[in-house]
């Protein structure tokens, strides 16, 4: 993984640029900077998003967001053995690019224990396949948020 202010040596796929501007529309909307990703470029290309915030549940453990170009976006807590994460909950919905308004409610539901946001299960919103799908789904909601890159 690299983090996100940073691209990998040599040219960088569309997808992953594409993906660097919807984290940093959704790092806006945390109120937490882009520095705070990172990015695995491997098939499935994923996203690590580290917050400024505990979940009330889990004091001791630093929280996350997690995404990846397969299930969408998942909250997830880090383990004590440092080892894998631990997933709270998944966002689901119809898509892996929900607007970032969207994410920052998942987050904020999650603080409240709110039910209503997310799924206990990995939901299956698209098979990881060719990098240039991914762009085109990237750009359809990084052009939403920004209108002006239209």
């Amino acid at each position: 993984m690299l983090p996100a202010t940073e691209l990998p040596s040599g040219p960088a796929h569309p997808a992953i640029l594409a993906l660097r501007t919807y984290l940093r529309a959704v790092t806006e909307q945390l109120d937490i900077g882009l520095e705070s990703c990172t990015i695995d470029h491997d098939t499935s290309v994923s996203a690590y998003v580290a917050l400024d915030t505990r979940h009330p549940e889990y004091p001791d453990r630093d929280l996350a967001l997690l995404w990846d170009e397969r299930h969408g976006w998942a909250a997830a807590i880090e383990s004590h053995s440092g080892e894998e994460l631990i997933v709270l909950r998944y966002l689901a919905g119809d898509t892996i690019t929900p607007p970032p308004s969207t994410v920052a409610g998942f987050i904020a539901a999650l603080h409240a224990d709110d039910h209503t946001l997310g799924q206990p299960h990995p939901p299956h919103l698209r098979p990881a396949g060719p990098l240039d799908d991914l762009t085109r789904l990237l750009h359809r909601v990084t052009l939403k948020a920004d209108p002006a890159r239209q």
